[in-house]
């Protein structure tokens, strides 16, 4: 078995079927991420004719031809479903004309790399809009392994794409229980002040050693501070411990967001005066548990609620300390956190998942011509 080489122009044709007897619907509509996936159209659609629309068949692609201003991608999407969906007639849609010569998901393999990706923005042309049209996709040239390794290495990718998407619905279930155990709570448990569960602490760095200063950013995460520390008398600096909180009521109206983040290292950081650094009044109540609550939406609304009006929109101590959050009893705490950091770690394995099936296309790519 040898390399064969074409241009897509042999092995791809255009489709141009319309939705002119109004078969589908609004339902059918879809558009395409930057990922290369058809996602639910984000279009307005009143009183938009769908007649026009072009229909995308099971096993066929689109994409759209415009680059610039698209994350230095091509929006190209195969449809692997057994649906046909419509899409708007600006797209341009296509299939394989023979399956036997190249496999489609092989060849979205092919598209699915930056390889291919840094080719169309290379080869787009236009003044306000900068467009990858159909000749040039047709242009491309390409060496083609026999269609049994093109299959082989075709399998290998969707049984990982499969195992991937069988994980997130994993994830995502885990996720529907984690919120309805949280929203019975909010109903059931007896609410708290946050004055009732945190107290203020302040421990200076007396002695100046630590040096690792830090700071809290709108993710509720602690980060390597950015401010010039260079001359800085750090022995003023505060301490934040294991299962402490640090707390900045500055700007939450203007970022919508509670800044608060619990220190979960075991080594002692130091952080900015400007801080407030809080920690549970006692064991009836569990950090992590109150680090959930505020990493929930509704309670960065709550605060943007209750945020002054000077120009910061700042939460001060004061206010924060009115918020009230339901408190179960620790066991159920227990729980709550156990799913919580289930669910984040199975989060972050499904990133990685999802970062693996994208570097992995111009590996199978690259075996399938060696093999061949």
């Amino acid at each position: 078995m040898a390399l064969t080489k074409y241009k897509w122009g042999e092995l791809i044709q255009i489709c141009d079927d319309r939705n002119y007897d109004g078969k589908y619907s609004l339902e059918d509509i879809k558009g395409i991420s930057i990922q290369k996936r058809f996602i639910e159209t984000k279009a307005n659609m009143e009183d938009v004719s769908l007649s026009p629309y072009i229909l995308v068949e099971p096993d066929s692609f689109a994409y759209v031809t415009v680059t610039s201003r698209n994350g230095e991608k091509i929006t190209i999407a195969h449809n692997t479903s057994d649906q046909t969906y419509i899409v708007s007639s600006s797209y341009v849609v296509f299939k394989v004309k023979d399956p036997n010569l190249l496999c489609s998901d092989y060849l979205f393999m092919y598209f699915n790399r930056q390889e291919f990706d840094r080719y169309t923005r290379f080869h787009s042309w236009g003044s306000a809009r900068e467009t990858f049209d159909w000749s040039a996709m047709c242009e491309i040239e390409i060496e083609l392994p026999d269609i049994l390794i093109q299959r082989k290495y075709a399998d290998i990718y969707k049984s990982m794409v499969a195992n991937q998407q069988s994980y997130a619905c994993g994830l995502e279930d885990l996720k529907l229980t984690f919120d309805a155990l949280l929203d019975e709570i909010k109903h059931s448990a007896a609410k708290k002040p946050v004055e009732a569960l945190l107290k203020e602490v302040d421990s200076r760095n007396d002695n100046g050693e630590i040096k690792d200063v830090q700071g809290i950013n709108i993710t509720k995460q602690f980060m390597p501070s950015v401010a010039d520390t260079n001359g800085v008398d750090l022995e003023r600096y505060k301490m934040v411990k294991k299962g402490q909180f640090a707390y900045s009521g500055m700007q939450t109206g203007r970022d919508e967001c509670i800044r608060i983040a619990l220190y979960q290292s075991d080594d002692p950081v130091v952080i900015s005066p400007a801080y407030t650094v809080l920690q549970v009044k006692d064991e009836a109540v569990l950090p992590e548990y109150i680090m959930i609550w505020f990493s929930r939406k509704e309670s960065d609304r709550r605060g943007w609620f209750m945020s002054d009006a000077s120009i910061r929109t700042n939460l001060d101590l004061n206010c924060f300390y009115e918020i009230e959050v339901p408190v179960p009893e620790i066991k159920v705490q227990r729980t709550i956190v156990e799913i919580y950091y289930a669910y984040i770690s199975r989060r972050s394995i499904s990133e990685k998942l999802k970062a693996q099936i994208k570097d992995i296309c111009p590996v199978l790519i690259k075996g399938a011509m060696e093999e061949a």
